[in-house]
């Protein structure tokens, strides 16, 4: 489902008086967003809805979370469509959790004081043409506390009216902005202190900093000596938008007729299956817009996987995934035999290979 018709309708069918039980149309569209728009979030991020727990929300939401930073809107940095109480307007913001906070300062202004002041500090922080064009203080038009704290804890904001949404595409690329944004404010967010003050709180940032080597300070290899022999009883840390971004693809690649296999494929991200060919997956998640690290890192495990796991006779086709663009490395990848594939605002794209194989238009 696109992120405009899904907004659409929420606006149109939502009433708080219904409750929040099965068969209320919204809350039932609230409850699947996950499902409804897996294809339509970037690459790494998952999304889910909110409309209440027992009594109706004044103000519906529909949280996009990178779950390295958080899956949990009660604390952490997440991005979240916020609908006005009057469903004429939905705001994309990025949001400062709010649930944790209140154990601590209330639900009242000590509360919206410490988020404003931290939400300051955090935009303040952040690179000026990223944020350029978008507001940092959004009205819900609600006099209920959560609304008024989620109108403070705004970091950035941009608003749409229900009646003029933007077409799709720009709905997509302003999400895909928005997610750079948090990317980057959860980078901010270590370096961010807020202090009481005589009249609210004083927020200051101080920029983290890198350990700096000398010499051969940080340099130690690991000895090289038994991984061959151990190669099957290495641990591989994954991160959660590594995996999110494993299960976007393979539900878009089983509409394509191919088979995806995570099953008892441990140290391999993915295998897919089709008219008795296998494709070996490598899952690489793009940090910075820098693809550098990624693709070196999908060439070394594709073409390691493929060496140890299969004999001469059936080696499979290789595919490195991504969360983003790779730009220049897609030729590179392709001289080695290895199709590329990743995620766009409009959906999946790659490389010549990848299309000729049926992975990708």
């Amino acid at each position: 489902m696109d992120i405009r018709d899904l907004l659409g309708e929420i606006a149109a069918t939502y009433e708080q008086h219904l409750g929040t039980g099965g068969g209320v149309h919204a809350q039932d569209l609230l409850r699947e967003v996950s499902s409804l728009v897996r294809q339509a979030v970037p690459g790494g991020f998952e999304a889910k809805g909110y409309g209440g727990q027992g009594t109706a929300a004044h103000t519906p939401w529909i949280g996009v979370f990178h779950p390295d930073i958080t899956r949990d809107p009660k604390e952490g940095l997440y991005l979240a469509y916020i609908f006005a109480a009057d469903l004429k307007s939905v705001t994309l913001t990025l949001q400062q959790g709010v649930t944790r906070l209140a154990d601590e300062y209330g639900d009242g202004q000590k509360l919206r004081d410490f988020l404003s002041a931290r939400g300051a500090t955090l935009f303040s922080g952040l690179p000026s043409e990223l944020v350029a064009d978008w507001a940092n203080s959004p009205s819900f038009n609600s006099t209920v506390d959560r609304p008024r704290a989620y109108e403070a804890g705004s970091v950035v904001a941009r608003c749409y009216e229900i009646g003029s949404l933007p077409p799709e595409g720009v709905l997509r690329q302003d999400l895909w902005h928005a997610a750079e944004i948090l990317r980057l404010a959860a980078r901010v967010e270590p370096g961010v202190s807020v202090e009481p003050a005589p009249e609210g709180f004083t927020a200051g940032y101080v920029p983290t900093k890198h350990t700096e080597y000398k010499g051969l300070e940080g340099f130690q290899p690991k000895d090289g000596t038994d991984y061959v022999a151990h190669i099957a009883e290495r641990t591989i840390t994954k991160s959660r938008s590594h995996e999110v971004l494993v299960e976007q693809f393979g539900h878009y690649i089983e509409e394509r007729g191919f088979v995806p296999i995570t099953k008892e494929q441990h140290p391999r991200d993915l295998v897919l299956r089709r008219d008795g060919a296998e494709w070996l997956v490598e899952a690489k998640t793009i940090s910075g817009h820098n693809p550098t690290s990624a693709v070196r890192g999908a060439v070394g495990q594709l073409l390691e996987y493929s060496h140890f796991w299969y004999q001469p006779s059936s080696k499979p086709h290789l595919l490195a995934l991504f969360s983003e663009d790779i730009e220049g490395y897609m030729p590179y990848l392709e001289e080695l035999k290895i199709a590329s594939v990743w995620r766009t605002p409009g959906g999946w794209t790659g490389s010549p290979l990848a299309a000729a194989w049926g992975l990708v238009d």
